[in-house]
């Protein structure tokens, strides 16, 4: 594993493959992404965060069945590993042990 560390853009892909469960890939990542975040992103980017953060240790991956309509490519398909759980858990305390040091901002909860 290459290190703990997320990006934002990173934090939201693995947020996104968590929120599909086994529907995970390139294209409805994209998809989710931009209905829930409200954020553009080029597929091509998408594909080198799953990547990178498959070379973390924060997701797996498995290619699908080969359909007609994809001209008989198969689809890969991401997970989230338990390294993966466990890091986006550590952004969230993180992130929440700042909130609450911030008066104006301690009553709200992420």
């Amino acid at each position: 594993m290459k290190g703990n560390n997320l990006g934002e853009f990173e934090e939201l892909i693995l947020l996104t493959v968590a929120s599909l469960e086994t529907e995970a890939y390139a294209v409805s990542v994209k998809e989710e992404l931009e209905k829930r975040a409200n954020r553009k992103a080029n597929i091509s980017a998408i594909h080198s965060s799953l990547y990178r953060l498959e070379d973390k240790g924060f997701l797996i991956s498995e290619f699908g069945g080969a359909t007609q309509k994809r001209g008989g490519k198969k689809k890969r398909y991401f997970q989230v590993t338990n390294t993966g759980f466990a890091v986006l858990k550590e952004a969230k305390e993180l992130k929440e042990n700042f909130y609450k040091t911030i008066p104006q901002l301690a009553i709200i909860t992420i």
